[in-house]
């Protein structure tokens, strides 16, 4: 049997780049992909990719604005260490979470998925360095300039998983950073 790959975009198009995601979302979303992948526009609903996260899927890459004190418009691909989350919330049947419904904390996502009997998931994060996440709609010209080679990574990533026999993501560390686009 083969796996379901998710690609999630997130974030909120309404803090400048922290919208990233959402707009490599929304580009994936034209691509020609398998059809065990899905690309899916979160936005802000936690609680909604929790949920799908749960429903049957053996791995995921979240796409998002990710502050990592490098230079505006760096793409990340980072492996975040979801099964000590998962223990943990397994651990602690009274742990609640601070979630809010409308809010996107990919941290607590990954605490919700132990409480949801989900198990461990392979989730990988394609980020990328904000320049602002101030009020404001649209994102910087360094961010905006770095969603095409978002693309490509989560395209590589697809590309390797349809390689392998169980479609699992094969992590490849790199940090790319943009041309000077001044």
């Amino acid at each position: 049997m083969t796996g379901r790959l998710l690609i999630a975009g997130v974030g909120n198009i309404f803090l400048g780049d922290d919208g990233f995601g959402v707009e490599v979302a929304s580009r994936l979303a034209a691509a020609d992909l398998p059809d065990w992948v899905r690309v899916a526009d979160y936005g802000i609903r936690g609680m909604h990719l929790a949920y799908d996260l749960a429903g049957g899927y053996s791995s995921a890459i979240l796409v998002d604005a990710t502050a990592r004190g490098g230079a505006p418009g760096t793409i990340y691909l980072i492996e975040p260490d979801v099964s000590s989350r998962l223990e943990a919330a397994e651990a602690d049947d009274a742990a609640s979470p601070l979630f809010n419904a409308h809010g996107m904390q990919p941290d607590v996502v990954f605490s919700m998925l132990g409480m949801l009997g989900a198990g461990t998931r392979q989730i990988l994060v394609v980020g990328c360095e904000p320049a602002s996440v101030a009020y404001g709609i649209g994102l910087s010209e360094p961010v905006a300039a770095a969603v095409d080679e978002a693309v490509g990574v989560v395209l590589d990533l697809v590309a390797r998983a349809a390689a392998a026999d169980d479609h699992q993501l094969a992590m490849k560390e790199w940090a790319y950073v943009p041309r000077d686009s001044r």
